[in-house]
């Protein structure tokens, strides 16, 4: 499939050829993702765009931002923990 043809499908008059529209043709396929938020590339793409927007992110909400992961990893950490402690009382008591 012919990404520029949809690409430039909205910018009538432009130069597919300019640089700078280039650069904001790719905005524009940032801005309207064509995956569905409920599939797994739309759940990357998620985890994607956030931590890009970390990147850019600088001070309070980059400290926010890990305070969130953290919060994140810690939910993770302790639904295995309980998992393994479920099992471990199944199987061996």
């Amino acid at each position: 499939m012919d990404r520029d043809g949809d690409r430039f499908g909205d910018l009538d008059g432009l130069d597919p050829r300019d640089p700078e529209v280039r650069a904001f043709a790719a905005h524009l396929d940032r801005m309207r993702p064509p995956n569905s938020e409920a599939t797994v590339e739309g759940m990357l793409r998620g985890v994607d765009d956030f931590a890009r927007s970390v990147n850019r992110s600088d001070g309070h909400r980059r400290a926010m931002a890990l305070v969130v992961v953290l919060l994140i990893l810690f939910g993770v950490l302790v639904t295995v923990w309980n998992a393994v402690a479920f099992m471990f009382a199944v199987f061996l008591g």
